[in-house]
């Protein structure tokens, strides 16, 4: 009991505030990318958004390697995802081009901000849902869309138009669809790939390591074209792995089903 004691009071407290300090990191770049919506600047909100993303994608391992996970930290963490995948990129979106599907008050505009709204509702049932089954959840899969990936996707598609000049009311009812889609995969029980599989005892094969040095020499050269492409491919691969899932599950029952 002593050593335990003495081990517990052993370990650096400031260690707890790497992870937190990271959380508050991604919360800050989240509220930027609000800022910088409502400031009519799309490209600068949507590189915030892209850093909130790295810095969450870093809390969480960090709190692990270094033993320091706590109940406060996921609150915390949830609430700032909430912020930077959920409120950020909904107003993103309806400042750049959803707010263009009318005048206030007309059916077109109730629609442009009912559609953001819907994405920003979504994420908050994804992460009140990740929060509730995240000790019983299978850790190679997500069930449904992440919200920093459908975050992500949204980014990728407003980033890609402003650097090609494609005008935002041109693309403003297809983006309209494309966002209730993500906020209803965000829901949805589709299986996505949470690339934690294969990852725990630290190591990757080396093919993983050659792909990761030829996406990051194609993301050098066009940026917004390569986030929209990866975006799109993973956001696919949700209900290609799921229809895949479910169709070896049931060519392995047809057999014991028949006998």
């Amino acid at each position: 009991m002593t050593q335990h004691k003495h081990s517990e009071h052993s370990r650096p407290r400031g260690a707890y505030l790497l992870p937190n300090a990271l959380t508050t990191g991604a919360l800050m770049a989240g509220f930027y990318a609000i800022v910088s919506a409502i400031g009519n600047e799309p490209v600068a909100a949507c590189i915030a958004i892209i850093v909130a993303g790295l810095f969450d994608g870093l809390d969480g391992r960090v709190a692990r390697l270094t033993g320091t996970q706590t109940a406060f930290g996921v609150q915390y963490d949830s609430l700032s995802d909430m912020v930077s995948f959920g409120i950020a990129p909904a107003l993103l979106v309806f400042t750049w081009t959803l707010g263009l599907l009318g005048q206030p008050g007309t059916a077109g505009y109730k629609a442009g901000w009912l559609g953001a709204f819907f994405f920003a509702a979504c994420a908050a049932l994804r992460l009140a849902r990740f929060n509730t089954q995240a000790g019983v959840a299978d850790k190679r899969y997500f069930q449904g869309l992440a919200s920093p990936a459908a975050a992500g996707m949204l980014v990728a598609i407003v980033w890609f138009c402003s650097d090609r000049d494609i005008s935002a009311g041109l693309v403003a009812w297809p983006l309209l669809v494309v966002t209730v889609l993500l906020g209803t995969l965000m829901v949805s029980r589709v299986r996505y790939w949470s690339f934690k599989a294969g990852m725990r005892s630290g190591r990757v094969p080396f093919a993983w390591i050659f792909l990761l040095l030829v996406l990051l020499v194609l993301l050098a050269i066009d940026l917004p074209a390569v986030l929209l492409t990866v975006g799109a491919l993973y956001v696919l691969s949700g209900p290609v792995l799921t229809v895949y899932g479910r169709s070896r599950h049931r060519s392995r029952r047809g057999p014991a089903g028949g006998q």
